[in-house]
């Protein structure tokens, strides 16, 4: 199973697309397709934390003031099925690994997991 989750309008996500060799890739656009409880919980599962898959660099985050606030991991899962732009991306799913978000140790990681 290889999936991939990301935004069509995030600059960084297209640029990491067309560096990486996504043939054989289910591609999910999150604007689009919002991402399922089933979703998440597979994504959860293998990262280990709803923590793990948020975005706190979103705008979002910083309006609604979620920095100053003490968020429990339902509360990360929830904000994750309620909004798209919470969802740290691009995430690729290979097997049972996970590479979440746009950090070049990540994407380095990915690209030799491909191959």
């Amino acid at each position: 199973m290889k999936k991939v989750y990301f935004l069509q309008t995030c600059d960084t996500c297209r640029r990491i697309l067309k560096e990486v060799h996504t043939d054989g890739f289910e591609r999910i656009e999150i604007k689009a397709n919002p991402v399922t409880v089933s979703q998440l919980e597979e994504m959860h599962q293998l990262s280990g934390s709803y923590e793990a898959l948020f975005n706190k660099r979103a705008k979002l985050y910083t309006s609604m003031d979620l920095k100053n606030q003490d968020l429990s991991e339902m509360d990360y899962r929830q904000y994750l099925l309620d909004e798209y732009t919470f969802l740290k991306r691009p995430v690729f799913i290979i097997a049972d690994e996970i590479f979440i978000g746009n950090s070049k140790k990540t994407i380095e990681e990915l690209k030799e997991k491909i191959g």
